[in-house]
């Protein structure tokens, strides 16, 4: 079932940052939580599942972060909502209510209408995004630690 939590939606902006502003390197989480004002500890764990979906990659060491596993173009938002979703084993709220109203008429329609929004959700890419955000001149924070030899 359809959930923007508010762990969905820093997931959500976790991945499109790093994308936007990996530039090869990989973005530290430290990073991540001063743009978004939330705790490291809680973006860390919500990070960790992302790994673990094959979504992002940890680097360890002093020039450690995370970087995309996959091509932006190849990761939807509806892979996030749906991996954060599960990891958290929401519970559904609509089969707490045992009516037959509620069994036979509200929960279909509720149950379209997140058929509809996944697939809304499915179409849009992390790429889409980055897209739309460079286009709004959304800045960038590219690591300008580059060293070049000539």
């Amino acid at each position: 079932m359809f959930n923007l939590s508010k762990k969905v939606i820093s997931a959500i902006e976790a991945v499109v940052y790093i994308a936007y502003n990996s530039s090869g390197e990989p973005v530290r989480s430290s990073e991540i939580t001063s743009r978004q004002g939330t705790p490291q500890r809680y973006l860390e764990q919500t990070l960790q599942v992302l790994v673990k979906a094959n979504i992002l990659v940890g680097v360890r060491g002093p020039k450690g972060g995370y970087i995309l596993a996959k091509e932006r173009r190849r990761i939807t938002l509806g892979e996030i909502v749906t991996i954060i979703n599960n990891s958290e084993k929401l519970e559904p709220t609509m089969s707490s209510i045992s009516s037959d109203l509620c069994k036979k008429v509200i929960t279909p329609v509720w149950d379209d209408l997140n058929l509809i929004i996944m697939e809304k959700l499915n179409k849009v890419s992390v790429e889409d995004l980055c897209l739309r955000a460079n286009t709004l001149n959304v800045q960038r924070n590219l690591n300008s630690n580059l060293d070049f030899n000539i």
